[in-house]
């Protein structure tokens, strides 16, 4: 928590207002029971209707003071808190944005998310009640424990025996709950993990009519994370009622001696009632903080969490010294390159894969699933970094380029087409926030997807729904497309970004290609031969392995994989024909 505390510093003010307006709250009450005594033994008493009034008025004034004080209090409490919770939410996120492809497959999309929120969250309030609460119920019950002994130091000696017991409890309860809380906020990852799937995939889930399955998979999450946070809540509610009982002894106790005392006239009835009141004080402060204390525990819990992200260095950062601008002609140079994507590279995705493209020139990669096509390409932008050799671009290493300018020169389109909730035209100039509606259309047009968006009744303002939920498989990967061609890359990478689209327009897309990223070195991923048969190199993976390399031509002649490949295509497109 303490490393967290740094957070609050640009709110001093607020963080400093709050204590001290709760500390004039405290004060206030302190003085009501005092005034009350008065009332009962210098008026009732005496029957001084004068003193009743007078001293009424004041604890009135009193009582109005110490809402002032409460309410200044929650008003910068809630200022310093918000804002603290804002700049490290920011701050988290920020983090996430640094981490390698390796990092997030370590914490899980889930778990960051619940870090992000709930983890946050409850530290955020922690923040605002111990600006409050931590504030008034220690003062509040040391301020009763002084006001108790200079009434009645014998009466007091209940107070000095209970308050060490109260104290044991709460520190055996803190003890049993801690671990329960962080398996808590597990089982919390566990079900957010299940539910974002759930959600991603819900065509998939519906497609093949896994609905019965998915339910049960999260009913299991749901019924592990309620196990756990009823086991939690069980030791948590064992706190009140055990506090509630000991200051419920301590009240007889008061009551007892303090009624005798009374009776043989050597302690005031105000004075006694005063006394009751300070000793309710007390002990419903102690109480309040017992139950603070089970909120700290669960938050600390939260914030080892947080700190665990805050804490984790990314795999993938710039050295000292790194270069902003070494990329200029886009020369790609593999140098045995070998690739794990566990840490200790015992299971190699590449292995010792070399080939070099020139600038302007086209290298396809074809391979049979898992062959480490994808896995490839990820290692030019620094998405990983290989376990052995070099990824040379323009005779420069990669891990001496800084990542801005590698990955602002290197463009990217995926498969699995991402796109945002916004417009199209926000999509498309997602890499160039400034493009001009001109080069946005360009783009559109080397893409082929232009005709179909002019076509939209809002044009390129239409919105798109949450990853591009109203458009095609196709219309995606086009979008995706023109919004790498609007930067135009010096490197371009394609995986197989055009598979959901059909040959002719496949064909117009690579024709545009050609007259638009000429100069630009282009690695292209397809699993069809009429996507790379004019590439100027074609490398066929195998088990992460280079099987063969070569043009079209070339390899129909000596690669016996390659021309497998072919035969088999040809064979589906003679059945299409034949259809």
């Amino acid at each position: 928590m303490l490393t967290l505390s740094r957070y609050l510093k640009p709110y001093w003010k607020a963080a400093v207002l709050a204590p001290l307006l709760m500390l004039l709250e405290v004060y206030m009450d302190l003085l009501q029971p005092k005034l009350m005594a008065d009332i009962v033994n210098q008026g009732v008493a005496a029957g001084d209707l004068a003193t009743i009034r007078n001293t009424g008025l004041l604890m009135l004034g009193v009582a109005l003071i110490g809402l002032i004080g409460g309410a200044g209090c929650t008003v910068y409490s809630s200022i310093a808190s918000q804002n603290f919770g804002a700049d490290l939410r920011d701050d988290l996120f920020r983090k996430t944005q640094t981490f390698s492809f390796r990092n997030l497959d370590k914490f899980k999309s889930g778990s960051l998310i619940t870090r992000l929120t709930g983890d946050i969250v409850q530290v955020q309030t922690l923040v605002q009640m111990t600006l409050r609460v931590l504030v008034r119920a220690p003062f509040l019950a040391i301020g009763g424990v002084i006001m108790s002994f200079m009434l009645n130091p014998r009466l007091a000696l209940i107070l000095a025996a209970a308050i060490p017991v109260l104290f044991l409890v709460l520190y055996l309860l803190i003890r049993v709950s801690q671990p329960l809380f962080l398996k808590v906020q597990e089982k919390l990852d566990r079900v957010n993990t299940v539910l974002q799937e759930n959600l991603s995939g819900i065509r998939v889930v519906k497609a093949f009519v896994r609905s019965d399955f998915e339910r049960k998979r999260f009913g299991e999450a749901n019924r592990d994370f309620t196990d756990i946070a009823l086991k939690a809540a069980r030791t948590i509610a064992l706190n009140a009622p055990i506090m509630t009982f000991i200051m419920n002894v301590s009240l007889v106790a008061v009551l007892w001696y303090g009624g005798a005392q009374t009776w043989n006239l050597s302690f005031p009835v105000g004075d006694l009632i005063a006394f009751l009141n300070y000793v309710t004080q007390v002990l419903t402060s102690l109480l309040t903080v017992g139950m603070m204390m089970m909120f700290v525990t669960r938050a600390r819990a939260s914030a080892g969490r947080i700190n665990e992200v805050l804490e984790a260095e990314p795999e993938i950062a710039d050295k000292p010294g790194a270069s902003a601008d070494a990329i200029r002609a886009g020369r790609v140079v593999f140098d045995r390159v070998s690739f794990a994507y566990d840490e200790d590279g015992r299971e190699l995705a590449l292995r010792d894969i070399s080939f070099t493209v020139e600038p302007g020139q086209t290298l396809a990669i074809l391979g049979a699933t898992g062959s480490g096509k994808t896995s490839l390409v990820h290692l030019i932008p620094r998405l990983y970094d290989p376990a052995a050799g070099r990824v040379l671009i323009d005779g420069t290493d990669v891990k001496d380029i800084a990542l801005e300018h590698l990955r602002s020169r290197v463009g990217m389109v995926l498969q699995q087409a991402i796109l945002f909730s916004g417009t199209i035209r926000e999509n498309i100039s997602y890499g160039k926030p400034d493009a001009t509606q001109e080069e946005i259309e360009a783009a559109a047009r080397a893409a082929e997807i232009h005709s179909f968006i002019a076509g939209l009744p809002e044009g390129y303002d239409t919105l798109l729904g949450q990853r591009g939920v109203n458009l095609s498989g196709g219309q995606k990967q086009r979008i995706s497309i023109a919004r790498a061609l609007l930067v135009r890359p010096t490197v371009l990478i394609l995986d197989d970004s055009t598979s959901a689209v059909d040959l002719a327009t496949e064909a117009r897309i690579q024709q545009a290609l050609k007259e638009r990223m000429a100069r630009s070195t282009c690695l292209l991923i397809a699993q069809r031969i009429s996507s790379v048969v004019d590439a100027d190199q074609i490398l066929v993976l195998e088990d992460g392995r280079i099987a063969a390399r070569g043009t079209h031509a070339e390899l129909l002649a000596v690669s016996p994989v390659y021309r497998d490949i072919y035969k088999s295509q040809q064979g589906r497109e003679e059945v299409i024909h034949g259809a």
